[in-house]
């Protein structure tokens, strides 16, 4: 970045953004999210909050199998479900009765067979706990700790509300910086413009669910959808009176949502440009908008520190209302495994990740990350969700749920990570931050391919 400023259509301006890193920013820090002070409730939960997971470490827990083997004659020769049920979170330390490790406890009936042992064998251990030791342990998931790729981008703004960043299923990421967007291909890393506001400051981004139209809102209150092929703008959503922060698309609906406290829903198949339905319930900014996986529910955050679920096509009014969080709910995502699982997060005063069950409206789980929570995303393909964070640790985590075992952190932003859109092959994400770069970070699992079995009926289906 130049000392002298570029106007925002030279040719230099747009040959720099989202171009490779090259120089670190020189921002000065930004405030925090602002923080509507509620009154102290008794919040419940069906279980008590944990400042952080600490796993057992694998030695630990085969150390605990031999002692079962050798003094209880429990017979355990395989290691490997002992591991996969701690990291799929039953860590409790009573055992289960109904276990292996058990089944001679105050039991009148005999052990069960255990192997017999060589005569030549030189080892204390039984045969069994030898067949222990040598079971083979799937070894742990790598995750890289440094980002495969960053790019400059800058001007990128330094606000918690805002929702600059997202990922189309066709690969592009579009981000907004100050009056522009841009499109960057993941495919050829080639970056277009896509629109320039002319007096106005873009405050969301979102991509329609299925096609190439994309929705940007602005400090202005107005909503445009444009064509990401033809590079156009193809309409003009109008309602809001301030600053449109968040939006959430289905294949034909956009949720906007703004600091008149407003969520208004557009079909953009109509031929007007008026909402075809207005949410009302917030008393804050909406900040925070996610529709459920079957585009039937939609959850909202607010700076009130407010999560609301929303049935439209059913009842215009709040389904229900969930106030555990004390700072602003930016943070929103649905379990895309179980359906009715949603997880949300809290801003400065709050720092915890929570979890509903949305089909009972009941308190899951909270977890305090020790940082404000910006944003959630869940892992298409495995039981794990990523968060990113600000004050004051500027950190992005990967979570195994539910245990909330920390798989990963990864550092690297010297700014909030305010900023976050998975790719659609489920494996990749990129995070934004204040410090006007986008790190690219490959942190889920693949698609398992599933190798299944060929039935012998099939073979009739090549008959002619």
């Amino acid at each position: 970045m130049s000392a002298k400023r570029q106007p925002p259509n030279s040719p230099t301006r747009v040959k720099a953004a989202l171009s490779p890193k090259r120089s670190t920013s020189r921002r000065p820090p930004s405030r925090g999210d602002r923080m509507m002070p509620t009154p102290d409730r008794t919040t419940w939960s069906t279980s008590p909050a944990r400042t952080r997971a600490d796993p057992e470490d694998a030695n630990h827990i085969m150390y605990d199998l031999l002692l079962r083997n050798e003094l209880l004659g429990a017979g355990v020769s395989n290691a490997q479900p002992s591991l996969d049920q701690h990291r799929l979170g039953n860590t409790s330390d009573s055992p289960n009765p109904n276990s292996p490790a058990n089944h001679s406890i105050l039991r009148y009936q005999p052990s069960p067979p255990q192997p017999a042992a060589s005569p030549y064998s030189l080892s204390p251990l039984s045969a069994t706990s030898q067949s222990l030791l040598q079971s083979p342990q799937r070894p742990p998931r790598k995750i890289p700790k440094l980002p495969y790729k960053v790019l400059d981008a800058p001007e990128l703004q330094d606000d918690f509300y805002l929702n600059l960043v997202d990922w189309a299923p066709s690969s592009l990421l579009a981000v907004a910086l100050q009056s522009c967007v841009y499109l960057w291909s993941a495919s050829s890393s080639q970056v277009a413009k896509l629109c320039e506001l002319e007096d106005s400051t873009i405050s969301s981004v979102r991509w329609v669910k299925q096609g190439n139209h994309l929705a940007v809102g602005d400090q202005d209150g107005k909503v445009y959808l444009y064509d990401s092929v033809k590079l156009k703008r193809t309409a003009e959503l109008k309602g809001h009176g301030d600053r449109v922060a968040a939006i959430a698309c289905t294949n034909h609906l956009v949720a906007t949502g703004s600091r008149d406290h407003k969520i208004l829903l557009h079909d953009i198949r109509a031929s007007n440009d008026r909402p075809v339905s207005t949410l009302i319930g917030h008393q804050q900014e909406v900040c925070g908008l996610q529709w459920s996986p079957d585009d039937t529910k939609l959850a909202s955050g607010g700076n009130d520190n407010n999560l609301m679920l929303w049935e439209p096509a059913a009842n215009p009014r709040a389904q229900h209302v969930f106030s555990e969080h004390r700072a602003a709910v930016k943070a929103i995502a649905w379990s895309p495994h179980k359906h009715g699982l949603l997880a949300s997060g809290g801003g400065t005063s709050d720092k915890t990740i929570r979890f509903w069950n949305t089909l009972t409206n009941q308190p899951l789980q909270c977890i305090d990350t020790g940082a404000q929570v910006c944003n959630i995303g869940w892992s298409r393909y495995s039981n794990e969700l990523v968060s990113t964070h600000g004050y004051a640790q500027n950190a992005i985590i990967v979570w195994q749920y539910p245990s909330m075992n920390k798989l990963a952190t990864l550092t690297g932003h010297t700014y909030r990570v305010l900023y976050l859109a998975l790719s659609p092959d489920g494996k990749t994400i990129v995070t934004g931050a204040g410090d006007e770069t986008l790190r690219f970070w490959q942190v889920f699992p693949e698609r398992r391919q599933t190798s299944g079995t060929t039935s012998a009926l099939k073979v009739f289906s090549s008959i002619r």
